[in-house]
């Protein structure tokens, strides 16, 4: 399968004469986008070979996992269920109605539960309520998971820096170890727990060649500011390409600033990896009243 990367030019990468290349892993799939067509890959392969009556995992109500999982489950004949963090509102928004389309059934519970989602009384309770399902983690992350996002990079991709989103830390992970020891990996958190995810990715990740760049968070998960819109707008203007504003835009606008700051040595090749989710953008708009370019 041949992925298209885009050379992204702009007056300060020239001036700074660094190059930097967006892997377009968002077209993937036109709408089991980006690193979750590969987390979902084998998952889905293992829920077919093994003859499971359904597929059941956790999100959020604006969760993109929720919505491509309910795209893949839906292609493959596969009957899913989402749990949701957080008491049904109605209407339902995009995120949810889009999941609910693809024939995804909702159970909701509270905040409190959702901490504890793994507990064994709780998945029993589910299992009695469902039947025997495939129990996927939230975010999707898994050994299998880990195995699909492993061919996100390619022997052909042999920039000196390789740049990511991170959000549960099994994206990065692949990446880290399918890249070359003389490469750096680095990632761009959404999420304020860095120290936890720097313990995550030791666990799931082969290599020392990674570090979390942890200073673009914006505020925490999905949260967004004026500076952050204004990257998104002008950035779908100049190059024609949407970024998602809870991971891929958080990250890009962190790569230019680093490249303002001198972070790169000149004739750095740098790689970011659009990770897809624009749909998202969706959420954005309907919770803070924006415009946000997106898919759907």
């Amino acid at each position: 399968m041949k992925i298209k990367t885009d050379e992204i030019s702009l007056p300060i990468l020239k001036d700074k004469k660094v190059r930097l290349f967006l892997k377009r892993i968002d077209l993937i799939h036109p709408d089991i986008s980006g690193n979750k067509w590969y987390k979902l890959k084998y998952n889905i392969l293992k829920v077919k070979e093994d003859n499971f009556d359904s597929l059941l995992t956790f999100g959020g109500a604006y969760s993109n996992h929720l919505v491509a999982t309910s795209f893949a489950a839906r292609e493959n004949n596969i009957s899913s269920i989402g749990v949701v963090r957080g008491e049904p509102i109605l209407p339902l928004n995009t995120s949810l109605s889009i999941a609910k389309k693809n024939g995804m059934k909702f159970r909701y519970i509270d905040r409190s539960a959702y901490r504890s989602k793994y507990d064994s009384m709780l998945i029993d309770s589910l299992r009695e309520e469902f039947g025997n399902f495939y129990l996927l983690p939230e975010g999707g992350t898994n050994k299998l998971a880990l195995r699909g996002v492993e061919e996100i990079i390619e022997k052909k991709d042999d920039y000196d820096y390789i740049c990511c989103p991170v959000g549960t830390g099994c994206t990065i992970s692949g990446i880290i170890n399918t890249s070359l020891i003389s490469q750096k990996v680095l990632g761009f958190p959404a999420i304020n727990s860095s120290e936890l995810l720097r313990q995550d990715i030791a666990l799931l990740s082969n290599k020392h060649n990674w570090r979390l760049i942890k200073d673009y968070v914006f505020g925490g998960y999905a949260k967004i500011n004026n500076d952050l819109i204004n990257f998104i707008y002008n950035f779908y203007d100049t190059h024609n390409i949407i970024l998602d504003g809870v991971y891929t835009a958080k990250m890009l606008f962190g790569i230019i600033d680093l490249v303002k700051k001198d972070y790169f040595p000149s004739n750095s090749l740098i790689l970011a990896i659009h990770t897809g989710g624009v749909q998202g953008n969706k959420g954005l708009n309907e919770r803070y009243n924006l415009d946000l370019p997106h898919n759907f």
